[in-house]
């Protein structure tokens, strides 16, 4: 029954943040939701599969987190255990980078000044939190292991792990 309020609570919060970040604020305010289909424009193929990609990545985080971390995505209701496999081998951020790569699959959808706008904003807000408050919060929480996880992998450019050294 534990697993299944895990899977319920991070249903909820990918909802509640990526979906309305990704999701509904870009289909109801910035024309996403307007887009018809052009099957025959490489841009708008791009922006879908970027979107696709997206998803699944943002997917396999959501993964990780329930079932190594054994939490969410959000600040409320964090992982346990400091998750540094699967995607996060290779970058630290990488649901925000998947959050991202939607809104920029959005963005060929529609190319819309407000949503580019919009689109870097959200960048601007993903890095002051994760500097402000997520990596402050990750250093209190897990100690010495975070600091070898961030001296090990990039916070945003994904890059092979290297050895501590």
């Amino acid at each position: 029954m534990a697993g299944l309020g895990l899977a319920l609570r991070s249903i909820l919060w990918t909802l509640l943040l990526p979906g309305m970040v990704a999701g509904c604020i870009p289909w109801r305010y910035y024309g996403v939701g307007a887009v018809r289909p052009r099957w025959s424009d490489p841009l708008f193929l791009l922006g879908c599969a970027g979107i696709l990609l997206g998803v699944a990545l943002l997917a396999t985080c959501i993964w990780e987190f329930a079932r190594r971390g054994r939490g969410t995505l959000s600040p409320v209701n964090p992982p346990s255990e400091l998750v540094v496999q699967g995607l996060y081998r290779w970058v630290r951020n990488p649901m925000y980078l998947s959050v991202l790569l939607i809104l920029a699959g959005e963005l060929l959808l529609t190319p819309s000044r407000q949503l580019l706008i919009y689109a870097l904003s959200v960048l601007v807000l993903f890095n002051l939190f994760v500097m402000l408050y997520e990596e402050p919060a990750l250093r209190r929480r897990f100690g010495g292991s975070y600091d070898r996880y961030l001296r090990q992998v990039g916070r945003w450019i994904p890059r092979p792990p290297r050895a501590d050294g």
